[in-house]
């Protein structure tokens, strides 16, 4: 009877939230927009800001380009760019089905992080162009957020664009899930009483998400021979390596160091780690698979909108930790933890680029938040609701740019940290200031504020 009303709840609350999705976007067409951040007293002001002022500005700048920092938004601005082709679980839905979702992201950015982020959806799959287009608009912004782009094309493009622009870049669906799944994993290692190093590591799912994360685990130390990754077919095994491209085929090649063969239930036996992002389950991995698992097993079933396994099933077959990418269970690893806050560091210190270092220094300030307010089973990363887990975040991606010498604005510590402190606090101020003014209604539907 348990069972069936964990079932039932989740599939419940899923459609509720898509009737009120599609009535609030309906309302509001669309999530963000521009508004000034300059007092306009009167008509004579545009004077100063536009026509004819604005030119002696316009004169420094042209002299020396960095000014632009000092004298626009551009410091704390990016871009939010898909093409449509992997949007959330939907596939290639092409970018204006695409765009509410961007659009999302923007709003999540500037409200968590307050990072000013411009959604953009475009008209291209081809890889050189997507290059060409973040080229030629990366005079106006100071990053790009790639996002929902398909695989492998989401591989090179990050691998070109890091490479050929001078601001920073993120691809939020390897980076960002891969920061957070670390952050989790080091808590969940801290209550199970087992070391990193030591682990066996099965990775099912041989996509973005979990080849990015395979990329941290090897930058921390952790010996790849003891991680095991399987995708549709089986096992990637020293047999399977030419059916991959690059990048993929070098990461995977370090992997799997017996060279065992077969599928999930051979993946999973013996290991102490299972980091799922494959389908949308539930019946991906099965209770009996779980069973196999070293005692003390950690599960992250991370796939939406449905996991991989149900973590109550999880937890039946004798895993101790579950996490899912879901609010409407315990540990929701959320990127939403990881990309505002991330970016907030980088634009603070004017980054040049986003480094792995850089990824496992965000994860470990989530996971150190985490760890002094109290893990248990059922807490292992933060919510988005705890603030203070964004501030120390950027503080540490921050500290971790100047420290690696890819920082054109290092600021001490003190000055870094009152400013990541005001932009963090100016996105939620600027929603409650709007709210309060009128210029955001509230809906009037039913339910509305039920949680």
């Amino acid at each position: 009877m348990l069972e069936n009303n964990h079932v039932e709840k989740p599939q419940k609350t899923h459609e509720e939230l898509s009737n009120k999705a599609k009535a609030f976007h309906s309302i509001y067409k669309g999530k963000v927009q521009i508004a000034p951040k300059v007092p306009i007293l009167s008509y004579e002001d545009f004077a100063v800001w536009y026509t004819p002022g604005v030119a002696k500005v316009c004169q420094e700048i042209a002299k020396d380009k960095s000014r632009v920092y000092d004298y626009t938004n551009r410091e704390n601005t990016i871009a939010v760019i898909s093409d449509g082709t992997r949007i959330l679980g939907l596939g290639d839905i092409g970018p204006e089905a695409g765009l509410p979702v961007i659009e999302g992201k923007a709003l999540l950015f500037k409200y968590l992080g307050g990072v000013d982020a411009i959604p953009l959806c475009i008209g291209t799959k081809k890889l050189e162009e997507i290059v060409m287009f973040c080229k030629w608009i990366s005079p106006s912004v100071a990053g790009i957020n790639l996002e929902d782009i398909e695989s492998p094309k989401c591989f090179l493009l990050l691998e070109r664009l890091q490479e050929e622009l001078s601001i920073p870049v993120f691809h939020d669906d390897q980076q960002g899930t891969a920061t957070v799944t670390l952050a989790g994993l080091i808590n969940a290692l801290r209550i199970v009483g087992k070391d990193l190093y030591n682990v066996r590591i099965a990775l099912i799912g041989a996509g973005s998400a979990n080849y990015a994360f395979a990329k941290l685990l090897e930058k921390v130390g952790v010996d790849m021979s003891n991680v095991i990754v399987c995708d549709v077919k089986g096992i990637i095994n020293k047999e399977r390596l030419n059916e991959f491209a690059e990048p993929l085929k070098t990461m995977w090649s370090k992997t799997n160091g017996k060279n065992i063969s077969g599928g999930i239930p051979e993946a999973l036996k013996g290991a102490d780690v299972c980091v799922a992002y494959s389908k949308s389950g539930p019946g991906i991995i099965l209770k009996d698979w779980i069973k196999l698992m070293n005692k003390d097993a950690i599960v992250f079933a991370g796939a939406n909108p449905v996991p991989e396994i149900w973590p109550w099933e999880a937890k039946e077959a004798g895993a101790r930790i579950v996490a899912t990418g879901r609010s409407d269970f315990p540990n929701q690893v959320n990127n939403s933890l990881g990309f505002p806050a991330i970016f907030r560091g980088v634009l603070d210190v004017r980054a040049t680029k986003i480094t792995d270092e850089m990824c496992i220094a965000a994860a470990q300030a989530i996971a150190d938040y985490a760890y002094r307010k109290g893990i248990h089973e059922e807490y292992i990363v933060p919510t988005m609701e705890e603030k203070e887990v964004f501030i120390e975040e950027a503080f540490a991606v921050a500290k971790k740019a100047i420290e690696q010498g890819i920082a054109q604005n290092p600021l001490p510590d003190e000055e870094l940290l009152k400013r990541i402190r005001e932009k963090v606090e100016q996105g939620r101020m600027i929603n409650e200031a709007l709210i309060k003014g009128g210029i955001i209604k509230l809906p009037q539907l039913e339910g509305y504020h039920e949680k």
